[in-house]
């Protein structure tokens, strides 16, 4: 549901392989994540996409030869022996040549191409003369020493411009299907939105205070950790539900204003393939320990690249925490087609001005991020301010006031 194309990412099994049943064969991605594809028969495969290929649902990727086992060894090496024969006299090679003669696999093709080496350079010694990976790895170690014999040419340099000095290199690498949906995403929400930031801070020290109390009990009873992400995501529920434009969309196609009586929130996870929004559902009936639990595993699963479609449909807000790689402060981009979302920040000690006296306290700054067209700036504000007095006064989440 949702998903109209994939893209094909990495083969993990060369043309020609043998594959058992249920073996990955290589990666796809979609907009939503990536996944590996597995075979549906044991048998050799044939690729008829390549990487980088979008298809389209239905579309083939790839071909299977059905066997019930691997072709012997005494079968292979005599498919290999018109190979080994080319190599050695080009006069007998035009009785062996194929289709398949001096052609890369996708994974030769993706590194000479890395590389800058020509395809015309290098011998295969695959089944038929194909350029394999390993074929393609070696010429790369051999690469240098070509691109050095290169620069001996004359050049006039001006006496007034410096010579640039070391390695000045490009590498270009293939935007996956996640990447490029999060880009047009993000454009559309800048583009369609009448998108304004909010700032307030909250003194963290009666959280921080509470977590040393209780942690070690927290841990011993619940088997989870007592982190921040708990009390904003708690906090965050009960302002929501205070202010419902925050927690409402807006249906173009039916010009309408959706208001949810629930709260759904996406939680931004930054995995090695781009950054999911995995949702928390019903936030405002769990308990602290099955919001923790709740956060790890869809953490885990996002990290492991095995999130669902379900696990990030829906959400009617978001919580991103920049403040774990040091960002002191930011104006995060809508998670259309929500109206809002929350950053959290570094946590920095400061002076701060208490009753009149300088006390050094454990501050954080809070962005909050809304469209104009749904939230006005009173219930924006208000509704920060409602986070920051749930954050500083953590036990009226305890009571519900």
């Amino acid at each position: 549901e949702s998903i109209t194309e994939v893209t094909i990412g990495t083969w993990l099994k060369e043309d020609g392989d043998f594959v058992e049943l249920d073996e990955a064969v290589c990666e796809i991605e979609t907009d939503k994540a990536s996944q590996e594809l597995p075979a549906e028969a044991s048998g050799i495969l044939r690729h008829v996409a390549k990487e980088g290929d979008t298809l389209g649902i239905g579309e083939l990727i790839c071909k299977i030869e059905v066997m019930d086992e691997a072709p012997s060894t005494d079968s292979k090496s005599a498919d290999t022996a018109p190979a080994s024969t080319e190599n050695s006299s080009n006069n007998s090679a035009s009785s062996k040549e194929s289709y398949a003669t001096g052609t890369p696999s996708p994974a030769a093709a993706k590194i000479l191409a890395e590389k800058g080496i020509p395809v015309k350079d290098i011998k295969g010694t695959g089944v038929d003369g194909r350029i394999t990976k390993e074929d393609a790895e070696k010429a790369q170690k051999s690469a240098p020493a070509k691109a050095e014999s290169k620069p001996v040419e004359k050049k006039e340099t001006s006496s007034n411009t410096p010579e640039p000095s070391g390695e000045r290199t490009q590498t270009r690498k293939r935007m996956s299907q996640m990447r490029k949906t999060i880009a047009r995403r993000l454009v559309t929400v800048k583009n369609e939105t009448a998108m304004l930031t909010t700032f307030n801070e909250a003194n963290m020290k009666p959280i921080m205070d509470m977590r040393s109390k209780y942690k070690e009990m927290f841990k011993e009873k619940h088997g989870v950790g007592l982190g921040f992400m708990s009390f904003f995501a708690k906090a965050a529920a009960q302002a929501l539900l205070e202010f419902p434009d925050v927690n409402a969309m807006i249906d173009e196609a039916e010009g309408q204003i959706v208001y949810n009586d629930y709260v759904d929130i996406s939680v931004a996870v930054s995995t090695e393939k781009g950054l999911v929004v995995p949702v928390l559902r019903n936030v405002e009936k769990l308990s602290f320990a099955q919001i923790e639990q709740g956060i790890i595993d869809l953490a885990v699963k996002a990290r492991d690249g095995k999130l669902a479609i379900e696990d990030m449909q829906g959400g009617t807000f978001t919580i991103t925490n920049g403040g774990v790689f040091g960002s002191m402060m930011s104006t995060p981009i809508i998670n259309a087609p929500q109206s809002a979302i929350l950053g959290m920040h570094n946590i920095l000690q400061r002076p701060m001005a208490v009753n009149g006296e300088v006390v050094i306290l454990p501050m954080m700054y809070l962005a909050v991020s809304y469209d104009h067209r749904i939230i006005d700036g009173k219930e924006a504000v208000s509704f920060l301010v409602a986070i920051k007095k749930y954050l500083e006064e953590p036990e009226r989440l305890m009571f519900g006031i």
